[in-house]
């Protein structure tokens, strides 16, 4: 299994209406985790520019689908994102070195 990493560029009226999509946002980020696909997922602070999201996945395809179904991307409160792969070294969970 990979570690991939989604992250977001949030739009500047995310704070204000992400109300109006957070239950089904967090709908679909019930359905990865409960998968075992999504491991962590949360918004950076001060400002709330960006997002991350961890997935733990065969391919990046796991981590393009969920973006490409988020509510908050379909309704350009993301206004871009990107999937990469991540080389986990550390992790307190699994022994990878």
């Amino acid at each position: 299994m990979n570690y991939y990493a989604l992250t977001y560029k949030t739009a500047d009226n995310y704070l204000a209406e992400r109300e109006k999509y957070r239950t089904a946002h967090l709908q679909l980020a019930t359905e990865y985790v409960l998968k075992g696909l999504l491991v962590l997922g949360g918004v950076m602070e001060n400002p709330a520019d960006e997002a991350l999201l961890i997935f733990k996945a065969e391919t990046d395809e796991v981590a393009i689908s969920f973006a490409e179904n988020d509510p908050y991307v379909q309704h350009k409160l993301v206004v871009s994102w990107s999937v990469r792969k991540w080389n986990v070294v550390v992790n307190g969970f699994e022994r990878n070195v």
